[in-house]
């Protein structure tokens, strides 16, 4: 799938070969949707949950905004999985295991045996006890998303159009007729944005999950 406009920039499907490009944008965007740089003096940990799975696993998909001055590089993305409980799976199986290796919970030596922020800490329990989504969100869709655009790329439509993508793939290749996400409450901008595109919260979960009935889409 892919679509373009006449800004040069234009939307393909994500490949593997994007992730580091997708944990950059991750990390530009990680803090409520500004930049995490200056927290982590690991910068590639919040990328290694948010990010750069969905591209690797098969359980995971995604689109990517392109940039054809770039060679084509990712300025922003929609990742997703179409069942969630199977990405888990999925990711304790064959993520983690290694990232553990990398960054142990108590280093005492290699990538992270010193200097570790309280953010690059967080990640780290992250990649030792991943997040399960909760219940009252799968009940309500097997489908669940992240979206992240690079502040250049914001407020010109491509944040709906990227979504709109995420509908038709579920929609038509699986069958799925609604999706969710999890945001930062702190994050008041994207949570507008959803509700501008028809995403509502959703009762029983989290705050800051937001659930989208493909009817209600307003794309």
């Amino acid at each position: 799938m892919s679509s373009s406009t006449p800004t040069g920039l234009y939307i393909r499907t994500a490949t593997a070969a994007d992730s580091p490009a997708l944990s950059h944008i991750c990390l530009l965007t990680a803090d409520a949707g500004v930049s995490a740089a200056p927290l982590h003096n690991f910068g590639e940990l919040p990328g290694l949950i948010w990010a750069e799975p969905y591209a690797q696993l098969p359980s995971g998909f995604g689109f990517v905004l392109a940039d054809p001055s770039q060679e084509g590089a990712p300025v922003g993305y929609v990742l997703g999985t179409a069942d969630t409980r199977a990405f888990e799976r999925d990711a304790g199986a064959r993520w983690y295991p290694r990232l553990r290796e990398t960054y142990p919970a108590e280093p005492a030596q290699g990538p992270g045996a010193a200097g570790r922020t309280e953010a690059d800490a967080r990640c780290v329990r992250l990649l030792h006890a991943p997040p399960r989504a909760h219940d009252a969100a799968v009940a309500f869709s097997p489908a669940h998303m992240h979206i992240d655009l690079l502040p250049a790329c914001q407020r010109q439509g491509w944040g709906r159009r990227l979504v709109a993508c995420v509908v038709q793939h579920l929609r038509d290749e699986h069958g799925l007729d609604a999706l969710w996400l999890g945001l930062d409450p702190r994050n008041v901008g994207a949570r507008a944005f959803y509700e501008r595109l028809g995403f509502r919260p959703l009762e029983g979960a989290p705050e800051g999950t937001m659930g989208l009935k493909f009817a209600d889409f307003k794309g």
